[in-house]
C-alpha cells in the first residue's frame, strides 16, 4: 500500500481519538523538532469512520500541545483493510488485540499503555510539509480542505 500526497487529508484534532498513552519523553522530542519545522512531516493513520488514531499518538499529542486545529491524515477504513494487521509489542502484558479492540479503546474513556497495539501498514506515506500555520485554523464553509 502505497500512499500519495492526494491521500492526505487536513481532519480536525479534536475528532482524533487516541487507543494508547504517548511516552511524554518522546512527545517533548518531537513537539522541539516539529517546532524547529515550523509543520508536520508525516501525517497521521486514522479509522475513517470513528477517527481512531493507528499511528501518530506522539503527532496527536503535539497538536494538542500546540493548539492545532487541523492534523495531516492518511484515512484507512480499519477494520475492513486486510493490508493493515494489529499485533502487541512483546513485553506489553497481552498475548494478542484486535482491531475491533482498538476501536473500542479509542471510543471509550481509557486508553492503552503506550506500545501496546503493533500496526503492520505499509510505512510509505509520501513526504510531505504542512506549516503550522495552517494547522492552526479551520478550513472555511467552502468545502474540505485538501493538502
Amino acid at each position: 500500500m502505497d500512499w500519495t500526497e492526494e491521500d492526505i487529508v487536513l481532519v480536525p484534532l479534536e475528532w482524533l481519538k487516541p487507543h494508547e498513552e504517548v511516552k511524554e519523553r518522546n512527545r517533548d522530542k518531537l513537539l522541539e523538532m516539529t517546532k524547529r519545522w515550523g509543520g508536520y512531516t508525516k501525517p497521521l493513520i486514522v479509522d475513517k469512520h470513528t477517527g481512531a488514531i493507528l499511528d501518530g499518538h506522539h503527532r496527536h499529542s503535539v497538536g494538542q500541545l500546540l493548539g492545532l486545529k487541523r492534523v495531516p491524515a492518511i484515512c484507512i477504513d480499519y477494520l475492513r483493510d486486510d493490508d493493515v494487521q494489529v499485533d502487541v509489542w512483546p513485553g506489553c502484558g497481552l498475548d494478542a488485540i484486535s482491531k475491533q479492540e482498538v476501536i473500542d479503546m479509542s471510543l471509550s474513556s481509557g486508553v492503552f499503555p503506550p506500545k501496546t497495539s503493533r500496526h503492520t501498514i505499509a510505512d510509505h506515506t509520501p513526504p510531505i510539509f504542512i506549516p503550522l500555520e495552517r494547522l492552526l485554523v479551520l478550513p472555511s464553509l467552502n468545502g474540505p480542505d485538501e493538502t
